[in-house]
């Protein structure tokens, strides 16, 4: 169980690497999965396009919210992004940045999906079989075929089992020229992603370093204030459990001493750090409203004026001294006498 601790302690201490880790296991994952994919082509006019197509993109989308789902950073910046203003202002250039981390990391299995689709050629070869230049690669000769049926023959091309208009187009030759273009296709989708990625993660911070800095420090600190309010709140709540549950079998106990004529047992230590834990919040009432402070209007990030609880929200600015300075004072008694 401790060894399962300290990994667990790992990775959340290292949560970029674990993420990057996750990543590269999805793309491997998505190059096996449409190599143990069997594809049928229907060989149909008007289904080829639409499947191979749906291969093409719709399992690509799949990885890309998959991608998002297994970052726990989502859940920040819907939080941070769906939150009321309160004392302190919203960036959008840190949900820019937190946003752009994100679609990095989840567009890494997508373009691996597409890379080998189109370098593999079935779903071009499916999709645009009908769309062949039959003038350039074909037979001309046979001019009574309409047009309905010439699609009909071209969408067969796919499946050799049942293509018979081998006089009309031979089947090696319009395989080879769709696969030609999928190919082509696919290794300028590699450059571009690849030029695209070199720009965004080198020349970006080049030009806006400062910006570039500052949404980087503040995405930081969400992820952390996050994490440690949800830290405070469960150390709370296992401190709040733990002098309830004292209180209740304290009672207990003086019933049953009440009967008995036994004194009642004093409250460990243990009980009495968790009540010095709870920081005067020791109704669910009171906790509620905390919470709703803390959602609605939270601290402003300004540490030399410190911000007090109040009844609607935060007050961040400085309260009135109770009593006034002691000259003051003085010069008061001093009119008094006088």
């Amino acid at each position: 169980m401790d060894k399962f601790r300290m990994i667990f302690q790992f990775l959340q201490s290292n949560q970029e690497s674990f993420m990057n880790g996750i990543c590269g296991i999805m793309a491997l994952a998505s190059a096996q999965m449409y190599s143990a994919f069997d594809f049928n082509c229907p060989c149909l006019p008007h289904y080829n396009l639409a499947y191979g197509l749906g291969i093409l993109l719709v399992p690509p989308f799949i990885l890309f919210l998959l991608g998002f789902v297994l970052n726990n950073n989502i859940s920040v910046l819907a939080e941070e992004w769906r939150r009321p203003q309160g004392q302190r202002g919203k960036d959008p250039a840190v949900l820019r940045y937190m946003f752009c981390s994100m679609a990095q990391r989840a567009m890494i299995a997508p373009v691996v999906w597409v890379s080998v689709t189109l370098l593999d050629g079935k779903c071009i070869t499916c999709a645009f079989c009908t769309s062949l230049p039959v003038e350039t690669l074909g037979n001309t000769s046979h001019t009574s075929l309409s047009q309905g049926e010439m699609k009909k023959v071209l969408a067969r091309i796919p499946c050799k089992e049942i293509y018979n208009g081998q006089e009309f187009i031979a089947n090696e030759v319009a395989v080879r020229y769709l696969r030609c273009i999928s190919q082509a296709l696919g290794w300028c989708f590699v450059l571009l992603m690849t030029t695209l990625a070199f720009l965004v993660r080198s020349l970006r911070p080049c030009f806006t370093q400062a910006a570039f800095l500052k949404s980087r420090y503040w995405s930081h600190y969400i992820d952390i204030e996050r994490k440690l309010f949800d830290e405070t709140c469960a150390e709370h709540a296992k401190s709040f459990a733990r002098v309830c549950i004292q209180q209740f079998f304290e009672g207990m106990s003086t019933d049953l001493a009440a009967a008995h004529c036994h004194p009642p047992r004093k409250a460990p230590a243990d009980v009495e750090e968790a009540a010095e834990k709870l920081l005067g919040i020791t109704d669910q009432g009171t906790m509620n409203a905390a919470l709703k402070s803390w959602h609605r209007c939270k601290p402003p990030l300004h540490l030399h004026s410190p911000a007090l609880p109040s009844s609607n929200g935060w007050a961040g600015e400085k309260q009135p001294p109770e009593h006034p300075p002691a000259p003051r004072r003085e010069k008061a008694a001093y009119y008094s006498r006088v």
